[in-house]
């Protein structure tokens, strides 16, 4: 760990003598990613420890948090003229009120429902200028690379703000709404570092919902990658929190390991991006989701509990590790583009299909578990839907310009 906390310290410091711009926008990375350590840890058991949420309202809560998502299209379609460096600091002010409301100004589940659906808008205006900011100051050879070195800082901030969480509730036992608000110093200490980059020249015509037949096969993409990510994302903390009684340190510890894990896979995952290619990239991942998936629902049938939750902790560190992929998708809609002006506004176009599904899944999900007692067949239709994104990426072609200009 030192030896990578060096050479990342190295590679900094070269960015910052030869690369300005990337330099800052790494630096943006950095704090966000210290930021989402500390919230990420948190937000699932502060809703089973203050609200005293279950699975039903779990997945209901999806809703404001995912709904943000779905108008993400709208937002960047209506602030285009801002450009993308602009409308990204503003992100950042809507995760510090977001934030700062769930911390001090939420007496009851209905009022955080609002600040979390603020929260959540900059979080997911974000998603989308993120690829698009870091593929315009990188050259289309090396958009892969370069992205995964933007992830590798953010994740290695990230084992920072979990250990943080770690070393609060566990030791210094501190509660939930200081780290809160540790976590909004450093969205702010974000806006800072992007006020310093350059602003990008705002678009000289409005931004257009842009729905080409090319791209459907991307857009089927994001609505079948949407459900089954939802799924993970709502319910397999959910899983060991409210059936194996895991608490916050434990989980801040599970997300210190996934994310030690994660700087090595987006390094690889960024490197085959650029050598084999978006469609063998997408594929495996999605026969190995069929694997994790079946890990979730079966191991509860077959094993002991001290074994299921052994088992269960070891898919949530995988199935985690691999949110990088998600880059392939975009750095994948790049490469199709007709134009560039296509690109920032199919990816909002992308992140909010997504949302669609990300927004009803979670509440038929919590409703399926609710009804059968047992989280286990959310997990069936979650590897289900993992079958189908096998036929899907076996469809993605590469046009053959792009291919030669990419080598």
């Amino acid at each position: 760990m030192r030896k990578l906390f060096s050479k990342l310290s190295a590679d900094f410091r070269y960015q910052v003598k030869n690369d300005r711009e990337f330099s800052l926008f790494l630096l943006v990375g950095l704090f966000l990613g210290l930021a989402g350590g500390i919230y990420n840890s948190i937000f699932s058991n502060y809703l089973f420890d203050v609200y005293h949420v279950m699975e039903t309202m779990r997945g209901f809560l999806e809703i404001p948090r995912e709904g943000a998502g779905l108008v993400v299209m709208l937002v960047i379609g209506a602030l285009a003229f801002m450009g993308d460096i602009r409308l990204g600091r503003m992100t950042m002010f809507l995760n510090v009120i977001g934030i700062i409301g769930m911390a001090l100004l939420a007496p009851n589940l209905g009022v955080m429902a609002v600040w979390l659906f603020i929260f959540s808008l900059g979080q997911h205006v974000f998603m989308p200028l993120t690829t698009k900011i870091g593929m315009t100051l990188s050259k289309r050879e090396n958009f892969g690379v370069r992205l995964a070195r933007y992830s590798a800082y953010g994740l290695i901030a990230t084992i920072v703000g979990n250990g943080v969480v770690w070393v609060s509730m566990q030791v210094m036992h501190v509660g939930y709404k200081p780290l809160f608000i540790v976590s909004a110093v450093f969205y702010i200490c974000a806006c800072f570092a992007m006020w310093f980059m350059k602003a990008d020249k705002p678009a000289e015509k409005p931004t257009r919902f842009i729905f080409r037949k090319k791209y459907m096969l991307y857009y089927t993409l994001c609505l079948t990658n949407g459900a089954r990510k939802q799924i993970f994302l709502t319910f397999a903390p959910w899983v060991l929190i409210q059936v194996f009684h895991v608490d916050a340190p434990t989980i801040a510890i599970l997300n210190i390991i996934v994310n030690m894990v994660s700087v090595g896979t987006r390094t690889v995952v960024g490197r085959a991006i650029d050598r084999i290619g978006e469609r063998v990239v997408l594929s495996a991942e999605a026969m190995l989701l069929v694997l994790i998936c079946l890990g979730y629902a079966l191991s509860g049938k077959i094993f002991s509990a001290a074994v299921t939750v052994v088992i269960i902790a070891i898919c949530y560190i995988i199935d985690s590790s691999m949110s990088v992929v998600e880059m392939a998708r975009s750095t994948y809609m790049r490469k199709i583009a007709v134009c560039e002006s296509d690109v920032t506004p199919t990816l909002a176009a992308g992140t909010s299909i997504d949302h669609i599904m990300s927004m009803s899944i979670p509440s038929l999900g919590g409703l399926l578990w609710a009804a059968t007692g047992s989280y286990q067949p959310v997990f069936f239709v979650a590897a289900g839907i993992a079958v189908i994104n096998i036929a899907l990426t076996s469809r993605i072609r590469i046009p053959r310009a792009e291919l030669q200009n990419a080598e």
